[in-house]
């Protein structure tokens, strides 16, 4: 029988269970979400100086062996990365891949700081939404041969996603890629119809809105 998802919750961080250790306190995150796709924990510290995040480098027998995003939700954190000292203001994001020396002491009274974490690659897919949204910039620019190539990016994960290949189909109409976005568009209507209502007036298809092969509703 399979495992039921977990429900929606809101908990604020300063309600999380306080689980004292040698450095600091544990603030236990993914346990009482159920989160299952990546790891994530909060730590605290009470004073400026004390300790915050335990020196690792994800590569011991009790790691993950983790990327690592630290993100400073409160106070302040002093962070060494590597042979690199860090200032991290309450905002702060750190990056730290697997193998590398991490550690964190807090700089400012009453910091917290989130650790979101998983094995590199584990959580790919992305969403594929997120190749637009980054394609968005160049479109935005008139780069549309940029912005085909970044959405691009998303039919080696998403070869048939109808909503990537409408995108593509309309930067491409964009590009003046008459084929390329004529091929794009049939390829998403077949597969999710409702792309031609998007269609019917969408300004970036116009270049393409004559041709025979233009499916319509």
């Amino acid at each position: 029988m399979p495992t039921p998802d977990p429900p929606p919750r809101a908990v604020h961080v300063d309600a999380l269970d306080r689980i004292p250790l040698a450095h600091g306190f544990w603030r236990p995150v993914r346990r009482p979400f159920g989160i299952t796709a990546f790891g994530v924990n909060a730590y605290s510290a009470d004073g400026a100086g004390d300790a915050l995040i335990e020196p690792h480098d994800e590569a011991s027998p009790g790691s993950g062996r983790h990327e690592e995003l630290y993100v400073v939700v409160a106070g302040v954190a002093s962070f060494v990365v590597g042979d690199e000292r860090m200032h991290a203001p309450a905002g702060t994001l750190v990056f730290v891949p697997p193998g590398v020396h991490r550690e964190a002491t807090a700089a400012a009274p009453d910091t917290t700081v989130v650790v979101v974490g998983g094995r590199p690659g584990d959580g790919l897919p992305v969403s594929p939404f997120e190749y637009w949204y980054a394609a968005g910039p160049a479109y935005d620019a008139g780069d549309f041969d940029g912005a085909i190539e970044i959405l691009s990016e998303a039919l080696d994960e998403w070869p048939e996603h109808p909503r990537v290949h409408y995108n593509l189909a309309c930067f491409h109409g964009r590009a003046g890629h008459r084929d390329e976005a004529i091929h794009h568009l049939r390829f998403a209507a077949e597969r999710d119809p409702v792309v031609l209502e998007f269609a019917a007036d969408d300004e970036d298809l116009d270049a393409i809105r004559d041709d025979p092969a233009f499916p319509r509703r």
